[in-house]
């Protein structure tokens, strides 16, 4: 009963809350109605995207390059030109494509391509579902761009029918397109499509051709390895490259092995096995013709690879024109250089040389010298291209001085002691190459001389942060410098093409321009892309050229003298690097031959820049000595590749900016010169405008109580009836000064009768009897205050009867007068004219007494004779002996 009565009770408490349940339930349907309205509105949205996306698909599609067949047949190659505008070569051919049959591709290579690159590309119909998943959710976390999806397919498609850029409207239409090419071709059709139009680093492209560039074999002598490594180079293709990187080859060639393990194309035993081969023993260089000039064709495609969006692979098959800075007569002149002895007398084969031409005002680099004896159809390591080497004091007017004048406004005369001196964090004592010190010298005479102590100083008081600064503004990769670095003291060097485009910044009155060799790609549809770098203001007017007019010291009277070249305006700086005392004790390297790791020698004139390195690839083949004359080849070089260059073209020397100022400052002081100074202590040199001197030097500043007097002289000529005075003065100053000749006569007082620059004079006509007080005071052309003490001297004139001629019988002169009645009239006998002398119209002029004329004569009838014209002769030959001397001095070369 009580469980009905439950009943009952719960059946009416269930009825009371009727109510509110209603009310309940009905919240519940509203909110499921809602949410049924927000999935309908997204699922009209949804599709209302989809359209609209379809529609942009379609778009996108409609706008895709047809499926043309023609451009399977991968005949797109680049064309090369030169500055002038005139095609140099076409990439293609033979020589660097030939096609194979996929019939002929042996199995292992198929597999090696397939795991690495698409492992379901006999599954798909055209793109990898799965693997397109994996690139968006990569792309949505790593922007887009960040991961491809590209199947075999895809990628024939883009290389044949695409520019190169990861927009996603090409990326539709590639998708497209691959659908449409598995619809119209099998897969192994598309395969071998696929094997002929992959890059194989350089100019060579496709399996067969990559086959016999690296291995020297057919496709069926290809080993496991061969295949893997092979497959493995098209990713990055010069990376890749085995003989350049066999170390980045070898690990790439390992993921391939591991690929092709990894889905059961090869055992782990032939996985490890495979592994176990070093890359160096599969390859063997084939012996195919190189293509033109080699060494400037390999960094033109350096260039071009180095474009964003291009890949290197898009070279060989875009059909783009490359206009290049090329000047084939240049260029051709380079190889001959490097390549011969016609004008290098090089010791041995094994000596290297790297050569980069520039045009200075554009960066342009015309002709470049890679390698001698390089070997042939190989894209190989390139001398003037490739960072390798130490700059030694070439690096000079860059790090040290350059950034001193372009900070402080040191002049050319700005004077540095040269002393013994260590490197602040290096317990080193710096050392000139000629193991000693000169003192206080000028900043052109450190340069000329290439001294290391007044450069390191410089480097100091810049800091190393300017000097850094400074460098990388002209294009030099400094990240990690150290104090060494401002000797050339590099831990990963430099190649002649950087050194080439820094020194083209001083050429260029402080405008930098990237040296490059491409001017620009135009592709087929129209497309140009320009590659000429605009240029940079980098240092001063002032800076540049104070730099340049001291380098042509150094080519005038320093250290590089063998790279001048007549007539030319040359500007340059050699440098070289030495050998540690470990090296010397490794390679046997003996004492006293002036061996050195590294020579150099960068230069430039207004119009071209020319940076040479030369040396040898290790001291295992060879150094660079002084007795053999291997230490000069790099000035040589320069020498030979620029008189060519400027053959033809007017070339201006560098002109002094405004800023700039030239002045003549006493030597020892810096001061400008007084009015006393010697003319060989005065030197010329530049300052920044505003820097100058402006005080007077007093070093040879004269007292008036320190100037000598006059030494006067004077002698009475009776048949001239004159008194003749001379006088002496310093030689030293008499060219300072002039003299004021004053004669007290037979007045009392003394009576100024001369200023002048003659030290002597003829009083003419004085009085009989009388005696005359001469004085000659020195006074100073340049300070009218400025006057020596009179020289002073007294003369007596005779009397008049103490002169009269002894009394001569009549009978003379009548026997005088028949002798000249008897001769002929027309001539006149000896002794006419013999006579007394006539006082009353004596000669007006200056001239030694007779005694004096009678030593003349003597010192005159000694010159003829023979014997002293022998000892000339001699003097002059020994003159001569002296000059080879200095010659020979010259050859010493800088440390």
């Amino acid at each position: 009963m009580s469980d009905e009565y439950r009943t009952r009770q719960e059946r009416k408490k269930a009825k009371q809350q009727t109510p509110k349940q209603s009310k309940k339930n009905k919240g519940t349907g509203s909110g499921k109605s809602r949410g049924k309205k927000i999935l309908t509105a997204l699922t009209v949205i949804f599709l209302v995207m989809m359209a609209a996306g379809g529609i942009t698909a379609i778009a996108i599609i409609a706008g895709a390059p047809s499926l043309d067949e023609e451009k399977l047949i991968m005949s797109n190659n680049p064309e090369i030109y030169d500055i002038d505008g005139e095609l140099v070569t076409t990439l293609s051919g033979s020589e660097n494509r030939r096609l194979v049959d996929i019939e002929d591709v042996p199995d292992v290579m198929k597999d090696a391509i397939i795991a690495v690159e698409d492992i379901r590309f006999y599954d798909h119909f055209g793109l990898d579902v799965r693997r397109i998943g994996g690139a968006v959710i990569a792309n949505v976390t790593g922007g887009f761009g960040a991961e491809g999806a590209s199947t075999i397919t895809q990628q024939v498609v883009k290389n044949l029918f695409f520019d190169f850029d990861k927009k996603i409207t090409r990326k539709i239409q590639e998708q497209y397109l691959a659908v449409r090419l598995e619809q119209k071709f099998t897969k192994d059709q598309i395969l071998e499509m696929y094997l002929n139009v992959i890059l194989m680093s350089g100019n060579r492209y496709g399996i067969v051709e990559g086959a016999e560039f690296y291995f020297n074999k057919d496709l069926d002598e290809l080993t496991i390895a061969d295949a893997a490594l092979l497959a493995g180079i098209p990713q990055r293709p010069n990376a890749y490259n085995p003989f350049n990187n066999p170390e980045l080859a070898e690990q790439r060639r390992n993921v391939v092995l591991s690929q092709m393990e990894k889905y059961g194309k090869i055992t782990a035993e032939e996985a490890e096995e495979a592994r176990n081969i070093p890359v160096e023993d599969q390859l063997e260089e084939s012996d195919k013709e190189a293509y033109p000039y080699q060494a400037y064709l390999d960094r033109v495609l350096t260039e071009v690879e180095s474009i964003d969006g291009v890949e290197a692979s898009d070279i060989y098959t875009s059909g783009m024109k490359i206009y290049t800075n090329l000047d084939q007569n240049a260029q051709e002149h380079v190889e001959e250089v490097m390549q011969t002895n016609n004008y290098i007398n090089f010791p041995d084969d094994q000596v290297q040389a790297g050569i980069t031409l520039m045009d200075s005002s554009t960066g342009q680099v015309t002709a470049i010298g890679g390698k001698r004896q390089p070997a042939e159809g190989v894209r190989s390591w390139n001398w003037a291209t490739q960072p390798r080497r130490q700059p030694g004091s070439a690096i000079k007017p860059i790090l040290d001085y350059g950034p001193a004048i372009e900070h402080f406004k040191w002049s050319t005369y700005h004077q540095i002691r040269d002393e013994e001196y260590k490197y602040n964090t290096i317990d080193q004592v710096i050392r000139n190459a000629n193991r000693q010190y000169h003192g206080d010298v000028s900043m052109r005479y450190a340069l000329q001389q290439s001294l290391n102590v007044p450069a390191v100083k410089a480097f100091h008081e810049v800091g190393q942060e300017r000097s850094k600064a400074f460098g990388e503004s002209l294009g030099l990769p400094l990240d990690s410098m150290g104090e060494t670095y401002s000797l050339g003291g590099f831990s990963n060097g430099l190649s002649s093409f950087q050194m080439a485009g820094a020194y083209g910044a001083f050429a260029n009155g402080g405008e930098f321009n990237r040296p490059h060799t491409v001017q620009r790609i135009e592709y087929t549809d129209g497309r140009t892309i320009n590659l000429a770098p605009d240029s940079e203001k980098v240092m001063e007017d002032y800076t540049a050229f104070m730099i340049s007019d001291m380098l042509k010291t150094v080519v005038q009277q320093g250290t590089g003298q063998q790279a001048a070249i007549s007539g030319l305006p040359v500007a340059g700086k050699t440098g070289s690097s030495n050998f540690t005392s470990e090296d010397r004790q490794e390679y046997s390297i003996p004492e006293g031959v002036g061996a050195v790791r590294d020579s150099w020698f960068a230069g430039y004139t207004t119009e071209y820049t020319a940076a040479v390195w030369a040396g040898y690839n290790s001291p295992s083949d060879g150094v660079i000595r002084n007795d053999n004359g291997s230490n000069l080849i790099a000035r040589h070089l320069f020498r030979e590749v620029m008189s060519h260059a400027h053959e033809g073209v007017e070339t201006s020397d560098f002109q002094q900016p405004d800023s700039v100022v030239r002045v003549g400052v006493e030597k020892g002081t810096g001061l400008l010169p007084s009015d006393f100074t010697p003319e060989s202590e005065i030197t010329y040199e530049y300052f920044v405008k505003g820097t100058e001197p402006s005080s007077v030097s007093d070093e040879y500043e004269i007292e008036a109580d320190d100037l000598p007097a006059p030494d006067v002289t004077a002698e009475y000529n009776e048949d001239e009836h004159a008194i003749y005075t001379s006088w002496s003065f310093d030689d030293d100053l008499v060219d300072e000064f002039s003299f004021q000749l004053e004669i007290q006569g037979p007045e009392g007082d003394f009576e100024t009768i001369t200023i002048t620059n003659d030290r002597e004079y003829m009083l003419n006509n004085p009085e009989y009897g009388e005696t005359y007080t001469i004085r000659v005071t020195a006074i100073s052309d340049q300070d009218e205050d400025l006057a020596s003490d009179p020289g002073t001297v007294d003369i007596t004139v005779p009397e008049e009867d103490d002169l009269v001629d002894e009394d001569i019988p009549d009978e003379i002169f009548e026997e005088d007068e028949a002798e000249l009645d008897e001769g002929d009239e027309g001539n006149e006998g000896p002794g006419q004219g013999n006579g007394p002398p006539d006082h009353a119209n004596p000669p007006n002029h200056a001239g030694p007494p007779d005694d004096e004329d009678e030593e003349d004569q003597q010192e005159n009838g000694e010159e003829d004779n023979g014997d002293d014209e022998d000892e000339d002769d001699e003097d002059t030959d020994g003159d001569s002996g002296d000059e080879d001397e200095i010659d020979d001095t010259e050859q010493e070369p800088e440390q």
